[in-house]
């Protein structure tokens, strides 16, 4: 409900009385499938006698009987369902009904609530005089529903199956993942990495330092090609590892050393 609807007290003023009655629930989804006028079926009232009460029954129109869906089965829901009368008691029952603005809703009585553009709108369609509860007879259909509907409840919703051969469209289990064979590759050439002239590998380092101050042991060793045991051996003798402060884990020359091709070009 909004806060602008308007109400109708049309069936207020008309004292229009209405029943109040439960349904199964399979019953409703069964009336929801009504096609044409929505017609889902018969009430009929028969009295005995002055004094007796009055008996309410429903039958269901034989075309809304078919329920499909269950265990992937088509069964028929039992047509007759007998009342049980209630009474309202002390307490004061209303229906409303509540059209959004731009549509029309047809009452019972065969008129119209509701108008085209303007604010929701909300109608008082009667007070509730009696209660009353639909059930289904007892019948070899209703029980055969019902045993469907308890064995369908009572399914777990994941099962477990044993597979007969190998799931192949999906993902299949590998000895060794892609990552650790292309990890254990480049160790392998690694240590096939011929020494090279410690002479020569100092030149590629004072070289690689001229441009850059600092480098990480994985650099010089992509620049190099030289085997990183081999590489530390001659890196001790130039270099400085620092092993804190901003340039944490990465090589340096010695002071002695930092200036070593700038001087020979000064000479000449």
């Amino acid at each position: 409900m909004t806060e602008k609807a308007e109400v109708d007290l049309t069936g207020a003023k008309l004292n229009t009385g209405v029943w109040l009655v439960k349904v199964p629930k399979y019953l409703s989804q069964q009336w929801a499938k009504a096609t044409g006028r929505g017609e889902v079926g018969k009430l009929r009232i028969c009295k005995k006698g002055n004094q007796g009460k009055a008996e309410v029954s429903f039958t269901l129109n034989e075309e809304l009987t078919v329920i499909e869906g269950i265990e992937d089965k088509s069964v028929c829901a039992p047509r007759e369902h007998p009342f049980t009368m209630q009474t309202v008691g002390g307490q004061t029952l209303a229906v409303f009904t509540e059209t959004s603005s731009g549509q029309s809703e047809e009452r019972s009585d065969g008129s119209s609530s509701g108008s085209g553009a303007g604010p929701d709108k909300i109608a008082l369609e009667g007070v509730v005089v009696q209660r009353a509860e639909c059930r289904p007879a007892v019948s070899e259909s209703y029980m055969r529903l019902k045993r469907l509907q308890i064995e369908e409840s009572s399914k777990p919703i994941r099962l477990s199956q044993q597979l007969d051969k190998a799931v192949t469209s999906n993902y299949k289990p590998v000895a060794n993942h892609e990552n650790n064979l292309e990890y254990e590759r480049k160790k392998k050439e690694e240590g096939k990495r011929a020494r090279a002239d410690k002479q020569q590998v100092l030149d590629m380092l004072f070289s690689a330092f001229e441009k850059h101050q600092y480098y990480n042991i994985k650099d010089l060793v992509d620049i190099t090609k030289q085997p990183v045991i081999y590489l530390k051996e001659i890196l001790r003798d130039i270099g400085i590892y620092n092993v804190k402060g901003t340039h944490k884990n990465t090589w340096e020359l010695k002071p002695e050393y930092r200036h070593y091709q700038g001087e020979e070009k000064t000479d000449d």
